[in-house]
Parts: structure tokens; sequence; C-alpha cells
């Protein structure tokens, strides 16, 4: 593990030097797999759009090294706290949904989201006797639907 999260930094600061970025990524190992926390002046280019370009990169070191991985860790990139930050807001919106779906009686079908959202929503309502979540449609367009449980 500790030779993947040193290659995985090691390949992720490469990209970042021949791409002219002024950051640095520094890695560390977690129960969750390698987390490379990305800092520097342009750090915030890795988040428009999203956080897009921090996925994409994500993407590209999991895809190269993630298969060496023990099952059920993956390689993070995270840049000025993005990822616990907007695991906060998804938690935020999964109340939200539960709230409005209790008070309506209707679903809740949020809009499409990685399957990393939505697990954190998936994981936010899981011990909430009354409601189900499940996610529907296909590929990116993948969208994640609360509603009451069926008696």
């Amino acid at each position: 593990m500790d030779e993947i999260c040193s290659n995985a930094e090691h390949l992720l600061n490469s990209i970042f030097e021949s791409a002219g970025f002024d950051v640095r990524a520094t890695g560390s190992e977690s129960e969750l797999g390698c987390t490379l926390s990305i800092q520097g002046s342009d750090s915030g280019l890795l988040l428009n759009q999203g956080g897009e370009l921090l996925d994409a990169l994500q993407q590209i070191l999991n895809q190269a090294y993630g298969r060496n991985l023990v099952r059920g860790q993956r390689i993070i990139c995270d840049a000025d706290n993005y990822r616990a930050a907007r695991e906060s807001e998804l938690r935020a919106m999964a109340e939200h949904a539960a709230r409005q779906v209790r008070s309506n009686a209707s679903p809740f079908v949020f809009g499409p989201m990685d399957a990393s959202e939505r697990r954190v929503i998936h994981l936010s309502l899981a011990n909430e006797v009354d409601l189900v979540t499940e996610s529907i449609g296909e590929g990116h367009a993948r969208r994640l639907r609360v509603a009451l449980k069926q008696a």
C-alpha cells in the first residue's frame, strides 16, 4: 500500500509539474486507502465545475493503481478540504430530501450524481426506518430517489 500511495503521489505531482500548475500532492494512508492532499496557489483550478478536474485525476489514479489496492480501498484526491465539505453538503441535502418526502408523501429525486456522492446519501439515510433510497437511471444520468417505505 505504501508503494502504491507513493507512486500515485509521484504521478500526480508529475502531471501538475508538466501542466505548470502551482500545486503539490502529499499522500497519506487511511482506512479508506490512499488520500492525496493537494495544496498550492492553483488548487482552485481543480475545483472548478464542481471539482471535475479533481474527479478526473482521481479516476486516472484509480485506473492506474486501484487494482493493486485492498478490496474496498481507493485513491482519494482532495484539494482545500473539498471532499469533506462536499460530503457535509450531501448529508444536509439528504436530510432536506427526507423532510420533503415525509411532509409531501411523494418521492424526492436528486439530479445526476456520481457513485461516490450517491453512496453518501444512501448511507446518510440508511437508518431511517420509514424511508428507502435507490439509484435510478443509467451512466452519467444516474440519479438517487428517496421515497417512503411501502408498508
